[in-house]
């Protein structure tokens, strides 16, 4: 069941989404609370399993990881079985930085991020070595111009 959350709390979660690192007073400062207000509502968000954890946004291009890639996947194969040593292998690859299952011409999406085109085909080779795939298509991206975007809430 979706808990109802008012203006506030989605003021609480915006103003977190932007920036993670504001103090408890700060934030309540930011949406018009008493600082044991905050926190009681922190509190009740975070014991709804709505706020996952804290993270950072890192440049890829200062790590060095200056190719990004969608990888699209079609497979002949949907037993549970496969399925589940088919996400164990993608998984275990820390390129993968995002991993869907899809509707539409394609049943598998990952994001790849790799230092260049020969790092992502060293991630390519050990995808396909270690499971059977119908089809795989990749997309190199050129530009990133709206990624890692706050949820709109």
């Amino acid at each position: 069941m979706e808990k109802k959350f008012d203006h506030i709390d989605r003021a609480l979660l915006r103003a977190l989404q932007r920036d993670a690192r504001l103090s408890q007073r700060d934030l309540a400062d930011k949406v018009g609370l008493s600082q044991n207000a905050c926190w009681r509502r922190l509190k009740t968000l975070y014991d709804s399993g709505l706020i996952e954890g804290h993270t950072i946004r890192l440049d890829p291009a200062q790590l060095g990881l200056n190719l990004t890639v969608f990888v699209m996947i079609r497979t002949r194969h949907h037993s549970k079985e496969w399925l589940e040593r088919f996400r164990g292998e993608v998984v275990a690859i820390p390129n993968v930085i995002d991993f869907y299952r899809i509707a539409g011409d394609y049943d598998y999406m990952l994001k790849v991020v790799a230092e260049d085109m020969n790092a992502f085909d060293r991630v390519y080779q050990r995808l396909i070595e270690k499971v059977d795939l119908d089809t795989v298509t990749s997309y190199m991206t050129m530009e990133s111009i709206a990624d890692a975007r706050d949820l709109p809430i």
